[in-house]
């Protein structure tokens, strides 16, 4: 798999967009007056305990105060409130943080006002960004991510990705981590150490202490509330967690930020420098890679597929829907074959579209009706591969008897909601047009006129709505009364990308009769 990142830089942000094969699989905005991003530290001030709800509001400089649950609180964090009051009374210089004595944890039952009473100042990390009304969600499960490996302090524990198989490697990776790994201080192994050298783990090590001495700094002074240390930004933040040897092409508009990507790539993967180019010839970025494209036909409440079926995706405040359509698409198998690949087809776009949107929560899928266990378990296995490369968590749920698949996904920033939308051609604007009746007897008039001059095999096109009204009905349904009547053939076919006032006829022969 090829992936490109086409990174546009404006006077009011940036916007990153991430190809896979071409397609666009995730787009991000980075706002250049935006604050509170995930990872960021901030020195926040208790400013209210919440006993019924276990949890504490903490003041970190945003309009609305920031949300800390007890789960959120680590298990270490008699250490942390111990920790940031010493860093505060420090004389201007880091202490020596291997000296520092570690605090007992405290059980996961506890209660919030056991370990915040007081209202003291504590160092925390935004967890998810303040979405619609809501603050900041906060955790003091302080973590610090570099390009091989994250930095936990407070804990001494060494883990390894589980992404990586080998028992071999994973041992290896444990026994280096532990000999340069330092006291007081976690150590997770991501994914991208699998095959690195001792070295390049030490020296990612010794940054991210590096930046760990730069907090003890920052909280010095400080008073709450207080930015600490800042995540950074975004492009970077995706190149670290994802640069990969599948990258082959990063394309910028901005010379500065070119020069300045070219360095952290020079820095972090030196072989893959060169993939990093300057375009700025006159034409929109995100035009030259087909992206702008891509982003008006996925991000509407319809999504069409390649083989005529298409998508409804429906929010509501307590979960999404995604209801899987099969359209206009040619039966050349059996039922249960065409409905299973139709299905197929959809769980790798809904997967698509779930990383693009940054849909989270309680995602809930109605697939085309299978038969067939087998078939089912087919359609579970594939939508689970097809997640694999979300790095969002997640869980996939079986589909349940009723056809119904439930997955569930975090999400850590606002959806991306994108307005496709443009004036009705149908109706100008006005949000009215000719009633279902009308354009009914319009079409029957027609089939009239077309079965009086010979026409006796035909096929109809309409917008789904119109479908559903023509179809309504086992015996007695219009399009049954039309065939009877006027004793002719007639199939009709949904088209969700005609305008709900469109149709057309189309002959035996698939052509197409114009009036």
């Amino acid at each position: 798999m090829n992936k490109e990142i086409i990174i546009n830089s404006m006077p009011t942000g940036v916007e990153i967009a991430l190809l896979e094969d071409k397609k666009l699989v995730e787009l991000h905005n980075e706002k250049s007056d935006a604050s509170f991003g995930v990872g960021d530290l901030y020195l926040g001030k208790v400013k209210k305990l919440i006993p019924g709800l276990n949890a504490a509001f903490v003041d970190v400089g945003f309009e609305k105060d920031a949300f800390l649950h007890y789960t959120d609180l680590s298990p270490f964090a008699r250490s942390i409130l111990k920790f940031t009051q010493q860093a505060m009374n420090a004389n201007g210089t880091a202490f020596d943080f291997s000296k520092f004595q570690i605090e007992p944890e405290i059980v996961k039952t506890g209660k919030i006002n056991e370990v915040l009473n007081g209202k003291p100042n504590v160092l925390v990390q935004i967890l998810k960004e303040p979405i619609a009304a809501k603050g900041p969600r906060l955790s003091c499960e302080i973590s610090l991510p570099g390009r091989f490996i994250v930095l936990t302090p407070f804990n001494e524990i060494v883990a390894i990705s589980k992404k990586i198989h080998s028992s071999d490697e994973r041992k290896r990776l444990q026994k280096i981590v532990e000999s340069i790994r330092p006291k007081n201080f976690g150590v997770i192994v991501r994914t991208a150490a699998e095959g690195k050298s001792t070295s390049e783990l030490h020296q990612d090590l010794l940054e991210l202490s590096a930046t760990w001495k730069t907090i003890q700094t920052n909280i010095n002074g400080a008073e709450a509330p207080a930015k600490i240390l800042s995540e950074q930004n975004k492009t970077t933040s995706i190149l670290r967690d994802l640069l990969n040897e599948d990258f082959n092409k990063i394309v910028v508009n901005d010379k500065n930020m070119y020069n300045d990507l070219k360095n952290y790539i020079q820095r972090i993967a030196p072989d893959k420098a060169d993939i990093v180019s300057y375009v700025n010839n006159g034409t929109p970025l995100f035009d030259q890679f087909g992206i702008t494209k891509q982003v008006k036909g996925a991000f509407g409440k319809t999504v069409n597929l390649d083989s005529g079926a298409y998508l409804i995706i429906e929010h509501t405040e307590a979960l999404h829907v995604v209801d899987v359509n099969s359209g206009y698409k040619s039966v050349s198998n059996s039922q249960e074959e065409n409905a299973l690949q139709t299905n197929l087809e959809a769980a790798e776009e809904i997967a698509r579209q779930l990383r693009l949107r940054d849909i989270g929560g309680i995602i809930v899928v109605d697939f085309i009706d299978l038969k067939l266990p087998d078939n089912r378990k087919k359609l579970q296995d594939a939508m689970e591969e097809f997640m694999k490369t979300d790095r969002a968590k997640h869980a996939v749920l079986p589909i349940s008897k009723f056809g119904l698949m439930q997955i569930t996904r975090q999400r850590m920033r606002p959806e991306v909601n994108i307005n496709t939308s443009e004036n009705c051609p149908s109706c100008g604007g006005t949000g009215k047009i000719s009633s279902t009746l009308l354009l009914e007897d319009e079409i029957e008039k027609r089939l009239s006129y077309l079965a009086t001059h010979g026409h006796k095999n035909l096929t109809l096109l309409v917008h789904p709505i119109v479908y559903s009204h023509l179809t309504k009905g086992i015996f007695s349904s219009i399009a049954k009364r039309w065939k009877r009547n006027l004793k002719i053939k007639l199939t009709v076919v949904a088209n969700s990308n005609y305008s709900i006032v469109e149709y057309r006829f189309f002959d035996q022969n698939e052509d197409e009769i114009k009036f």
